[in-house]
């Protein structure tokens, strides 16, 4: 995990230097430069694979040069192949993928299984992609005839106005411009009309893609633990993730006597992790609200809800391990939200609304787990998120994730949400938990609940204005605005996102 900061189309050196300083928490362990006539890339690091000498830019025999942020879980494999023709001086991940561009060119991205954002300097031209869900962020401005690219919002300078997010499943080349490359599967294609059916079938699968998901996430040169609220998600990936780590540290935060809380205890004895936990209480809360706003960079009020308690999570994770492994993706996938159960043709109306969460996780929950890691340093996988296991769950007939049985979950319409994920994993987890009904982050960790009660006398006399969609979002919409030189460039930003995106 890492910062990206790259000006091309004029040697920047000393807006480089300030974009890389306010990404430095992306990337405490070493800074580094490429600079040209053509441009300046520049890059954060926090050293997860090769830590010694995987320093960045990384440069190619040939004169190409690379900046880049996450994980490319294929590597070894792309490695062995490309090793009798081209070069390698480090054990880093982001080395594989500038020689396999040496190799495929333009075409690189469809060859890389991770999470990834990434720049290269080509000569005078620029490549640069963004992974197919959009795990890792990316943004690009123009400015004066140069283009702008960074991590995170806060990078660019106050001038700058056109900004935007690089989309998810893309590559950029100077001389082509934005190209998608992938698309999430279709419930209506072909493909996806052919895949498993019976329960049976389907849990053995679904139990494949995880197992192999979580293993392929545990790859690193540094310790890796997981994020354990005691709810389904984050207890599949632990159970998996406990069996093949000796000492695997765990991490939960809530409010004394919150059902995370005593879920997440529980767990770790029958799991026997080595378990971390935190009491939040509401005065921190409203301390750190500005923090954690400027690091979300969204003023949203379910996602700021859901942040604080990663917030701390991570704050907490980032004394044991520098990875960090968590459920998101789950509940788009096999539905676990309580609104996807208002959908009464669940075979083609729920598929399709699934595939609509997905496709604006990068907007949501995954810009939530990414900026709230970031802010202490840890990186931050999402297993469930393994294009395979996306894959499979578009495959996988809709009335297997919200199962009408009676007695389900819903008193009124007896459905379990993530039924077949649920049965896929029976042996793994004891009962109370595997069938423990969804509570989102902010609602287990005791968070919504008090947020009510914290922002009551904040609201009292601040009415909403838009884009808040009430008084509790106008408090932090407020916050949000005095945290950053260029409010008004968030602040479009972000009414985008909430006029386009789920909401959580």
């Amino acid at each position: 995990m890492c910062g990206i900061a790259c000006v091309w189309g004029a040697l920047e050196t000393e807006l480089v230097d300030s974009m890389m300083a306010s990404l430095a928490h992306r990337g405490p362990d070493a800074a580094g430069k490429l600079e040209s006539e053509h441009g300046t890339l520049g890059h954060r690091r926090l050293s997860i694979m090769d830590p010694v000498g995987g320093d960045q830019p990384i440069r190619s025999d040939n004169g190409r040069a690379i900046v880049g942020n996450g994980e490319i879980y294929n590597f070894p494999e792309i490695r062995s192949a490309l090793s009798g023709r081209y070069s390698f001086h480090t054990g880093s991940d982001t080395e594989a993928a500038l020689h396999l561009y040496d190799a495929a060119g333009l075409a690189l991205p469809t060859s890389l299984d991770g999470m990834f954002a990434f720049v290269i300097a080509d000569g005078e031209h620029l490549y640069a992609a963004r992974d197919p869900v959009g795990i890792k962020p990316l943004y690009v401005a123009e400015d004066d005839g140069r283009l702008l690219f960074a991590s995170e919002l806060k990078a660019f300078p106050a001038n700058v106005s056109r900004a935007r997010e690089f989309p998810p499943g893309t590559w950029f080349h100077s001389q082509v411009g934005f190209q998608p490359y992938f698309d999430l599967p279709d419930s209506d294609s072909e493909s996806n009309m052919h895949g498993p059916t019976d329960p049976h079938t389907c849990a053995l699968a679904v139990r494949a893609a995880i197992e192999d998901a979580v293993h392929k996430r545990l790859m690193s040169d540094v310790p890796v633990g997981t994020f354990l609220s005691g709810g389904l998600d984050s207890a599949i990936v632990t159970a998996i993730a406990r069996q093949h780590v000796s000492e695997l540290h765990t991490f939960t935060v809530g409010f004394e006597g919150s059902e995370d809380l005593e879920a997440a205890r529980y767990l770790s004895r029958i799991l026997d992790t080595t378990h971390h936990e935190y009491l939040l209480n509401e005065n921190e809360i409203v301390g750190k609200l500005p923090e954690i706003l400027y690091h979300l960079e969204s003023f949203d009020l379910d996602l700021v809800r859901s942040a604080i308690p990663c917030y701390f999570a991570a704050r907490l994770a980032s004394d044991q391990v520098k990875v960090i492994l968590t459920g998101e993706g789950a509940d788009e996938l096999f539905g676990g939200y309580a609104y996807y159960k208002d959908y009464a043709n669940r075979t083609k109306t729920l598929q399709n609304e699934l595939r609509r969460s997905v496709g604006a996780m990068h907007d949501v929950n995954l810009q939530r787990v990414d900026r709230m890691t970031m802010a202490h340093s840890v990186e931050g996988r999402v297993p469930f998120l393994d294009l395979s296991m996306i894959d499979l769950a578009f495959r996988i007939p809709a009335e297997l994730k919200l199962y009408s049985t009676p007695g389900g979950f819903s008193q009124s319409s007896g459905v379990t949400e993530k039924w077949i994920l649920r049965k896929a994993c029976e042996d793994l987890l004891p009962a109370e938990i595997l069938w423990r009904p969804k509570a989102q982050f902010d609602e287990g960790s005791g968070v919504a609940e008090r947020m009510r009660a914290i922002l009551h006398e904040l609201v009292v006399d601040v009415e909403p204005a838009a884009p808040a969609r009430n008084r509790e979002e106008q408090v932090y919409l407020d916050i949000f605005l005095r945290q950053f030189s260029n409010p008004d460039l968030l602040a479009s930003l972000v009414r985008r996102w909430a006029d386009n995106s789920s909401r959580l």
